[in-house]
């Protein structure tokens, strides 16, 4: 699978617009090559303002040209979303201020699409009355060379299904959202002392 890095602020602060992980999610939804007036169409947009942030995706490589076609005299261009892991990385100093906006914004960025995978799940169990999600919270127990080859095979298993051009017969569009972190425990409190303030000791 390919692979894709983000290394500095300006392409974390691309990506992590909420507006631009919208138009994203829209590419993938459509499953094929579309135009910006048709995820406008979807989005219930007006096609100067998707064009905007579509050329933003594009100068980070998230968004691909891949085609042009001439309808009614107007040339109108195909765009494809990148289809791979999205790393992200910095190489400044650990505690360096750019490090921290770095940082700052990943945060954001994760945040985000948290929030639009949780949004997606519960309109699809408030409005259908066919409701089908899965949601599962296990603890492994790995080290971590072998839950990096965990989330490799995972992915490998989804490929099939995310190279689909379009739907056909029966298949219905999915999202899977999906997490792997390490438990990181919390610092213990200092436990309150008993002693009334003026009894203490000096």
């Amino acid at each position: 699978m390919q692979q894709k890095v983000l290394s500095t602020i300006e392409e974390i602060k691309i990506y992590s617009d909420p507006y631009r992980i919208q138009i994203l999610n829209m590419f993938n939804k459509q499953g094929r090559p579309s135009t910006v007036k048709e995820i406008a169409d979807k989005l219930g947009e007006v096609p100067a303002k998707v064009h905007y942030h579509v050329k933003k995706l594009e100068k980070i490589g998230l968004l691909t040209l891949v085609s042009t076609r001439e309808i009614n005299g107007i040339i109108a261009k195909y765009y494809e979303p990148f289809q791979g892991e999205i790393h992200l990385r910095h190489e400044e100093e650990d505690h360096s201020p750019l490090k921290q906006v770095f940082r700052s914004e990943t945060l954001k960025l994760l945040n985000e699409m948290y929030e639009q995978s949780r949004q997606m799940f519960m309109k699809q169990a408030e409005r259908s009355d066919n409701m089908f999600g899965q949601i599962s919270d296990m603890t492994l127990y790995a080290s971590r060379e072998e839950v990096e080859q965990l989330y490799r095979d995972i992915t490998k298993m989804c490929e099939p299904y995310t190279k689909r051009n379009e739907q056909k017969g029966d298949q219905e569009v999915f999202q899977l959202f999906s997490t792997l972190s390490q438990h990181v425990d919390e610092p213990s409190k200092p436990k309150k002392s008993k002693t009334p303030p003026q009894q203490q000791k000096e």
